[in-house]
Formats: structure tokens, C-alpha cells, sequence
């Protein structure tokens, strides 16, 4: 207590700004990490404050991706600790049934976030031993400040915080609707549309497919090298039966052995200008954090040209985009598929743990924990399997120490009121 009187002896504002003091983690971010951290806490009967900048959990989820989207891998292997999905849930579950899971989840360990409360910056400082965790408090139209004292932060804002738009010359002088595909919800609207979808991966596929199946006419540029997988092979989980592989045998042959499967299932995709990179989808995960596509109908729709796969692009023009071949095509809508990234370093004041990429420096599976009670969950690039671990690493960490300082706090308050009765 006497570090925190340190505190505010050194911040003579201290009292000027609305404030308190967390007997526990703030945990930021109310996603799936940071529930599942929340979660973990709650089972070790620790404390904690949540503060999420949107209005609901799981904010990507539920504002964020398309309509038709569904988990990628099997549901068991997307539950979070402590409660698993619903049986009668399929195999994979969608957008709908995920967001449901989540609220069912909340709900069940009693979390309740601190919604509409976006953070600004957070510091550690050094003299009290306390982390500092500034926000912005939105009420309608009003904002608050606020500010949270911690002894541990867990940071749970995760891998896709903030979209990435490129930029790209000419366009602003395209004239179409351009979007992120966070902003994408279905093809309806794209009905009759030329439309460019730029970018390969799992969410550029996915609305290229949306898009055929609504009638649009999609061109998906493909710039680099992609691994494309069967979602499935021979009925069993693609991804499934990788993590079978990987318990027998060394990693580079279960890429070589999953390569051989997909053009098994797949048959050679490089020649429609899908180019596989040289390094195998297991090892480019590992070590660039790239996820391999995990193909559920696009495939099809490319080898009968259905989805026009193009290269790069050069620029844009009015109702036009001139690609890196020369090629000029006519088009009415952009959708950029072109991912996500961190916004840790936005408001994280500290050069130790995170990187200037906004992810831990340390690789897989020492990620999680950095110095003066810093944590990290969600930062794996191994998806929710990922924040799982991360989560139950976390909270027992947390709470050994927690506990043992609580034990002693209580030994010093009997002490103490015996002392006094004593003097009586």
C-alpha cells in the first residue's frame, strides 16, 4: 500500500481525474482471449476488471467479419477453457453460433466487461511497482477519463485490432465503393458487380466465393505465393490430422506429406496462378505466422472461371485498375482483403516485451509472459488452440502469486489486531 502513496505523491493531478485501484489483472480486451483469461481467473477466485472499447464481447466477431463465415477448424479445437461448445453444434460452427457460445460463456463465469471504454495509454511505473491504464469512458455523445492501477495487465486485444488498407496508387480516383473486408457482410449488394477482391487469403477466398454465389463477377488478386489445403481429407479435418502427424514425425516431413495429400484431393493448383511458396504451410505458420488456405468451394469456382485470379496490381483509375502485366480491367467495386494487425504499440508504452510489429518478441510458447506482471494472450498466431494454453498459463500464474500475497496481507491484519486488543 505504502508503493501506492508513492503513487500519488509523485502525480500531483492524481486526484483531478477519476480513478481505482484493481485488487487484480485488467485485463484488455473482451474477445475470445480475453474471456478465456477472465474465464480462468474466475476459477482461481481471483479478481480482475475487463475493459473493451466496443459495446458488446468479441467485437471483431460480431461487427467485423461476413455473413456466411464459419469456424475454419473443428469446434473442438475452438473452445476456450473451462466450457466447451454445445453438442448438438456442428462440426463447424458459424459466425451466429460462435457469437452465441461466447455470450453463453461470459454469462456462465460472470464476466461483465467495462464496454464503450477504449484505453489511450498504459505505463508501468517503476517507483510504485503499479501499472497506470489511462481510458476514455464514451456515454452518448460525453467522454470520461479514467484511470486503472494494476499490478498485472494482461493484453488481450490480440493479432487483428486494427484493419490494413494499402496504399495503392490512383485509388482515390477509382470512383467505386471501396471497402475493407471487415466492412463486407454478403454479395447481395454486389449483385451484377465487377468486383476486385485483393488479397488470397482464407477471407479473400471466402468473399470471392460469396460473391459468385450472389451473382457478382469477382477478379482476386494474387500477389504472392499461397498455400491452398482441402478443409478436409479423406473426411477427417485437414488441420486434425497435421497435429496426429506432428506427434510421430518431424515437421518438414508432415508438410511434404500433407503437400503430397492436397494435390492428392486438390491436383495441381499452380496452373490456375495459385503458386505455392516454397517453404510448407506448417513451417511458414510456424515461423511467418502466414495461415495456410483451408479451401471450401473457392477451388471450384477458379478452375471453372468463375473467380478470375489475376497478379498484382499497378494502379487504379477511374473505373479501372491496370494490373502489373499490363492488363486493364473494367471494374465496379473494391473489396480489400488484405488483413489485419495489432494495435498494441499504439498505447503500450514499453520496448521490452512487444515488438514494434505489436507482438511479443519471444516465439512460441514463450510469448505469454513478460516482466512486472505483463502478459500476452492471443499473440500466438495459433488462433483460439493458442489463447487456450496462453489463457490457462496466465491465471495460474497470476494467481500463485496473488494468493500468497493475500495470505500474508491477512497474517499482517491479525497480527495487528491483536497488537491492538492487546493494548486494552
Amino acid at each position: 500500500m505504502e508503493n501506492l502513496f508513492r503513487l500519488v505523491d509523485q502525480d500531483q493531478y492524481f486526484f483531478q481525474r477519476k480513478w481505482t485501484l484493481v485488487n487484480g489483472p485488467v485485463i484488455v480486451g473482451a474477445g475470445p482471449s480475453g474471456l478465456a483469461t477472465a474465464a480462468c481467473l474466475r476459477e482461481q477466485r481471483v479478481p480482475f476488471v475487463v475493459l473493451e472499447r466496443a459495446e458488446c464481447i468479441a467485437s471483431l466477431w460480431q461487427k467485423r467479419t461476413y455473413d456466411r463465415l464459419k469456424l475454419h477448424l473443428p469446434k473442438h479445437f475452438c473452445q476456450l477453457p473451462k466450457l466447451p461448445f454445445p453438442e448438438e453444434f456442428p462440426e463447424y460452427p458459424t459466425k451466429r453460433q460462435f457469437i452465441e457460445y461466447l455470450e453463453s460463456y461470459a454469462m456462465h463465469f460472470d464476466i461483465n466487461p467495462k464496454f464503450n471504454e477504449c484505453v489511450q495509454s498504459v505505463r508501468y511505473d517503476e517507483t510504485s511497482g503499479f501499472w497506470r491504464v489511462k481510458t476514455v469512458v464514451s456515454s452518448g455523445s460525453s467522454k470520461t477519463e479514467f484511470e486503472y492501477i494494476c499490478r498485472w495487465l494482461v493484453v488481450a486485444t490480440g493479432e487483428n485490432a486494427e484493419c490494413v488498407v494499402p496504399d495503392v496508387q490512383g485509388l482515390a480516383e477509382f470512383g467505386g465503393e471501396v471497402i475493407h473486408a471487415c466492412d463486407y457482410k454478403s454479395g447481395e449488394k454486389f449483385k451484377g458487380q465487377k468486383v476486385l477482391v485483393v488479397g488470397c487469403g482464407n477471407s479473400g477466398m471466402e468473399v470471392s466465393l460469396d460473391l459468385c454465389n450472389h451473382n457478382a463477377s469477382p477478379s482476386m488478386v494474387v500477389r504472392s505465393s499461397v498455400h491452398v489445403l482441402p478443409r478436409e481429407i479423406f473426411g477427417k479435418s485437414t488441420f486434425e490430422l497435421a497435429i496426429l502427424l506432428l506427434k510421430r514425425l518431424p515437421l518438414w516431413l508432415v508438410d511434404k506429406l500433407m503437400l503430397i495429400l492436397a494435390w492428392l484431393v486438390l491436383g495441381n493448383i499452380e496452373k490456375y496462378g495459385l503458386k505455392r511458396p516454397s517453404m510448407g504451410p506448417l513451417e511458414l505458420k510456424n515461423t511467418k505466422g502466414k495461415t495456410p488456405v483451408l479451401d471450401i468451394g473457392a477451388l471450384e469456382k477458379i478452375r471453372s472461371g468463375d473467380i478470375n485470379v489475376v497478379p498484382g496490381i499497378k494502379r487504379f483509375s477511374r473505373g479501372q485498375v491496370e494490373l502489373v502485366n499490363g492488363e486493364k480491367l473494367d471494374i465496379d467495386s473494391v473489396v480489400l482483403a488484405t488483413g489485419y494487425r495489432s494495435n498494441v504499440p499504439s498505447w503500450l508504452q514499453e520496448g521490452e516485451f512487444f515488438s514494434k510489429n505489436g507482438f511479443p518478441k519471444a516465439p512460441f510458447p514463450h510469448g505469454w509472459k513478460g516482466n512486472a506482471g505483463l502478459y500476452a494472450v492471443g499473440f500466438t498466431r495459433r488462433g483460439l488452440s493458442g489463447a487456450y494454453s496462453d489463457a490457462m498459463r496466465i491465471a495460474q500464474d497470476i494467481a500463485k502469486v496473488w494468493k500468497d500475497e493475500t495470505k500474508r496481507q491477512k497474517k499482517r491484519t491479525i497480527a495487528c489486531h491483536r497488537r491492538c486488543i492487546s493494548q486494552f
